[in-house]
């Protein structure tokens, strides 16, 4: 392993803490009704306040597990998105996390290397063993990033999501440690 490159780095991205100077994207992408939709729900609005504080408290937050929201940068430095786990279990080694890539940003593997930067650290530096990430049915684009990274498709839970007034499906992927050396990890242990 060469000792001069990060865990957190990869050939398009790397990921890093959320620093309170970034309160301005956050408030700025909840401006993007769509994106917030494609996320979780389109949220009352908020003061640039209440988003500085939510911000500032999400950058001075002490880990008491291992739920973290990460910034996803690219290489030139600029704020692609970001990624944040959540449900982290560490006596099952399970986790789930979500995923946002900024439209400017999108389709350039971003994304894809995210979470695999991301799975990287939780399977081979934490011991988890099985990731899940749930799509709504409208996110072609994520359904597809999903089944590209070797995740398994679980589960469909039926008119789950409200939005755009209508209901939708949520899809539930999973991919399991052995599943993602196999595919993402060079060297010795797979790939």
């Amino acid at each position: 392993m060469d000792t001069n490159t990060s865990i957190w780095r990869g050939e398009r991205v790397r990921l890093r803490a959320v620093e309170p100077s970034d309160w301005e994207t956050f408030f700025n992408w909840n401006q993007d009704d769509d994106m917030a939709r494609r996320l979780y729900a389109i949220p009352f609005p908020q003061s640039r306040e209440a988003v500085r504080r939510w911000v500032e408290k999400t950058a001075t937050r002490e880990p008491d597990d291992d739920t973290f929201h990460f910034i996803i940068e690219n290489l030139a430095g600029e704020i692609a998105g970001s990624i944040a786990t959540h449900d982290c279990d560490r006596r099952h080694g399970t986790l789930s996390y979500g995923l946002n890539v900024l439209p400017e940003h999108r389709r350039k593997g971003y994304a894809a290397e995210a979470i695999v930067i991301l799975l990287r650290y939780y399977f081979l530096e934490l011991r988890y063993q099985k990731a899940t990430a749930h799509v709504y049915s409208f996110n072609e684009a994520s359904l597809r990033l999903h089944e590209r990274l070797g995740f398994q498709r679980e589960g469909q839970l039926r008119r789950m999501i409200y939005a755009g007034g209508a209901y939708h499906d949520q899809v539930v992927f999973g991919l399991t440690v052995e599943e993602f050396v196999a595919r993402h990890v060079q060297g010795p242990h797979g790939g």
